[in-house]
């Protein structure tokens, strides 16, 4: 099962921490850019290889040290029909070197819609006898507010291709408390949102202790991260807002159990843009990331012993 999968890596490399790769442009070394302006011009083409260049040599600092990579599809549909191969080819590199990836798409529609997004992120296409996988990521985040029609579709895909999901419960961002932290029948949003992944993840049980139904619960929210947990013992969190978006190793202590497993903690641009720190030009770009990672990892490992 794919949260097996997970905890497993997590164990193995003692990092419950994620990479995420949102590389923009400008996230990119020059000299890797430069290379490719000149054979392809200023284009999307050229944006897209820089991409996928960059990506690939972060992956090569980070596979022995981090268990997981998180694209955001966000960054490469910015580069339209160049930036699909660029995931497609980012997530291929990631699977070869034995990192767990997860699609950060936050996506859903209902039905038929919602079949298609799970399809292409978890499961398969069909093409004539053929089933072919157009991504095949081993997790997806997943929007889950659209209601059980929605979600069933990522359902389908986690019991029949042990794959997992995360659902978007309490974000990470500064105005989620406009609707997730309003009242709902004598409790928050969030919480009955918290109520419902329990009940989606029904069956889902994984031998590792966990569901394949997890959360995604920002950094930024430590007291709402505590009833989230105690709704969800069995459920994996993913954490964002670390780093960049202003959250410390102390403001997640409360995602994780007392085993210290229960979440993964992203980080992006703090690690993508590490080199932007030492004063080289990017030419130590793998360098920086590994020790931003490295001490990411020892900051997180000692706020939840």
């Amino acid at each position: 099962m794919s949260i097996n999968t997970l905890v497993a890596k997590i164990k193995e490399k003692g990092n419950p921490t994620v990479a995420g790769l949102d590389a923009r442009a400008e996230y990119i070394p020059e000299s890797i850019l430069r290379r490719n302006f000149l054979l392809h011009g200023e284009t999307l083409r050229a944006v897209a290889e820089s991409m996928v260049a960059f990506n690939c040599g972060l992956i090569d600092a980070l596979c022995d040290i981090v268990p997981a990579v998180k694209p955001q599809a966000a960054y490469y549909e910015l580069l339209g029909s160049y930036g699909a191969m660029a995931l497609k080819q980012t997530i291929d590199y990631a699977h070869a070197k034995g990192m767990y990836v997860i699609a950060d798409i936050k996506r859903n529609d209902i039905g038929a819609t919602a079949s298609a997004y799970a399809e292409a992120y978890l499961g398969r296409t069909r093409v004539g006898d053929t089933e072919i996988a157009p991504y095949g990521c081993d997790c997806a985040t997943v929007n889950g507010y659209l209601g059980t029609d929605g979600i069933e579709p990522f359902l389908k895909e986690c019991r029949n291709r042990d794959k997992s999901i995360f659902v978007l419960v309490k974000t990470s961002n500064p105005s989620s408390g406009e609707f997730q932290n309003r009242d709902m029948e004598g409790a928050p949003l969030y919480a009955r949102m918290a109520e419902m992944v329990a009940k989606w993840g029904a069956g889902l049980d994984a031998p590792c202790g966990y569901n394949q139904v997890g959360a995604v619960v920002g950094a930024t929210y430590p007291e709402e991260q505590k009833v989230i947990r105690a709704l969800l013992p069995k459920s994996y969190f993913l954490v964002p807002g670390y780093g960049a978006q202003g959250a410390t190793a102390k403001d997640i202590a409360n995602s994780f159990n007392s085993d210290g497993l229960g979440a993964i903690v992203n980080s992006s641009r703090g690690i993508m843009c590490a080199w932007k720190k030492t004063g080289n030009n990017g030419e130590d770009f793998r360098e920086a990331a590994r020790a931003e990672a490295l001490r990411m990892r020892d900051d997180i490992v000692a706020a939840i012993r």
